[in-house]
């Protein structure tokens, strides 16, 4: 074998030796998790009832929302081309005037500690108010059992996403709550992964794994952590209420539209 042929041959295992690092790096995060419940709305019609629950109703919700949530309703809440679908519609429900949904997996999937990953596209418009966030399955009082907000859009401040915790001590009826916000240009035109690592020891919010907010078990006390019990997930879209109103609501740009890919949760090993 000549000279030229050995070296062609060191940096073809060389090359390989690389790819393989590589390929073992970028495989490495994957390895550390699995995979403990997802939906991936790859059905069509209504969503998954083994997997999801509803609110419903209407009167404010607690936050003065303007919409009645419905049940069951695929005006509202559909499977479609491989999403989730919830639709937010100006007609008149039960003495409201808008319609929505808010789907939450209370009493069919509750987690403590973990990885929530959920890809969405949001809906846009003054009076739009999207939300990813959890609550503690066995709620008896809030903020003190506590609230985990992954991602929230207001329409009249189009492309800022918001991530917040609250809790006893910490809330925004106190004007204490501990929040962050991420400006992301193309919330509504693109999917984003909207995504949360929770451990016992902090809790990290990302945008397409840039992290934005961070939230430090550091007093170690129930009034500042309620974090360390099960919680389950819930994805809505609200219309008006204290913030998403809080510049009115522009009737010209419903119905709309948001859209979620997947849901997935991973048990951190």
């Amino acid at each position: 074998m000549n000279l030229k042929a050995k070296n062609i041959i060191k940096i073809c295992a060389a090359g390989i030796f690389f790819l393989t690092v590589l390929n073992c790096a970028s495989q490495k995060p994957e390895a550390r998790r699995t995979l403990i419940w997802s939906d991936e709305f790859n059905g069509k019609g209504l969503p998954d009832s083994s997997k999801w629950n509803y609110d419903v109703g209407g009167g404010g919700f607690g936050n003065e929302e303007a919409q009645f949530y419905t049940k069951n309703r695929p005006e509202n809440v559909r499977m479609e081309k491989g999403n989730l679908i919830i639709e937010a519609r100006k007609e008149n429900w039960e003495n409201n005037k808008y319609t929505s949904a808010r789907l939450l997996t209370k009493g069919k999937f509750a987690f403590q500690y973990g990885t929530v990953e959920v890809r969405a596209k949001l809906p846009k418009g003054r009076g739009t108010w999207p939300a990813i966030w959890m609550m503690s399955e066995n709620m008896k009082k809030w903020p003190d059992d506590g609230e985990l907000d992954i991602m929230e859009h207001v329409g009249y401040n189009q492309g800022f996403i918001h991530a917040s915790v609250h809790t006893k001590k910490y809330n925004h009826i106190q004007g204490t709550q501990k929040t962050d916000t991420l400006f992301v240009k193309d919330a509504s035109e693109k999917f984003h992964v909207y995504k949360a690592d929770w451990t016992p020891e902090k809790i990290d919010v990302y945008v397409d794994d840039k992290k934005f907010f961070t939230y430090v078990n550091r007093e170690k006390n129930d009034e500042a952590w309620p974090f360390d019990r099960p919680y389950f997930i819930i994805l809505n879209l609200a219309v008006g209420g204290f913030w998403g109103g809080k510049e009115g609501i522009d009737d010209a740009v419903f119905p709309q539209k948001y859209y979620i890919d997947y849901v997935r949760v991973y048990q951190n090993k």
